[in-house]
């Protein structure tokens, strides 16, 4: 789930992306610029998002809680496999009648019903709970590169996790990071004027 998380914070980042102004049309004919190097950046995505204060309180708080749900329920699972494999073999040695089992059996059957159903409202609640999160950090990351681009600065910003080399001086993850940091605390301080 922590990967579905990432990749999707991910996917979402990029889907965003920036404006590309290197070739506008005029009167019918296309005109091209020149781009050079620092018409051009790259983030790395993986480190923003881990790095950003959003992710580390409620990012892994949510891991957290996704985790603890996720031991619950297989512990939960496992013990009714428990119960059905004692049931079963009590009839098998004949130490509860045809009927007793059948009642038991229907009684055990209910109940792993019920807990199927409370199951799969809670992890409906997680999903829309990651959903929710995803879209506030993608949200606050579109945000932070359209103010570093503000001013077209970039011609194209692109994920470096495709990347094969690139120099140092056109890495943005750290401004970034800034910015989506002071977003996220202006969100939280505007969250707690309320």
């Amino acid at each position: 789930m922590k990967k579905t998380f990432i990749a999707a914070v991910v996917a979402a980042l990029f889907a965003v992306g920036c404006t590309n102004n290197a070739a506008k049309t005029t009167e019918g004919a296309a005109e091209q610029t020149a781009i050079t190097s620092s018409d051009i950046a790259f983030v790395k995505a993986d480190s923003l998002v881990f790095l950003s204060d959003i992710y580390q309180t409620e990012g892994i708080a949510f891991q957290k809680k996704l985790e603890t749900a996720q031991q619950s329920w297989a512990k939960k699972e496992q013990g009714f496999q428990y119960e059905a494999a004692q049931l079963q073999e009590k009839y098998q040695k004949g130490l509860i009648t045809t009927v007793d089992y059948q009642q038991k059996g229907e009684a055990l059957e209910k109940r792993i019903a019920n807990y199927q159903n409370t199951t799969q409202k809670e992890a409906a609640t997680l999903d829309e709970e990651n959903f929710v999160l995803n879209n506030r950090i993608n949200n606050l990351v579109a945000e932070a590169i359209e103010e570093i681009n503000k001013d077209d600065q970039y011609k194209l910003i692109i994920n470096s996790t495709a990347l094969l080399d690139g120099a140092n001086a056109l890495d943005i993850t750290q401004d970034l990071l800034k910015i989506v940091n002071e977003k996220y605390a202006a969100e939280k301080g505007a969250a707690k004027a309320e």
